[in-house]
């Protein structure tokens, strides 16, 4: 599932950047596509461990 969030980030971002550009952007496309930028970066990193999960482990018991 992660090689499709991806390139879906990455035209998401390609998008939003090329509609910034133009001389009279559509703001509602370039919030659109933050948000799907913004989705997909939080479904990948959704599965990364904190740097810290031993040490907060520890300070629990």
């Amino acid at each position: 599932m992660k090689k499709i969030y991806v390139p879906i980030m990455a035209l998401a971002g390609v998008f939003a950047l090329y509609e910034q550009s133009k001389p009279h952007p559509n703001v509602y496309i370039m919030i659109l596509a933050i948000i799907i930028f913004m989705y997909g970066m939080m479904r990948l990193t959704a599965k990364v461990p904190s740097k810290n999960q031993d040490n907060s482990d520890d300070d629990v018991s």
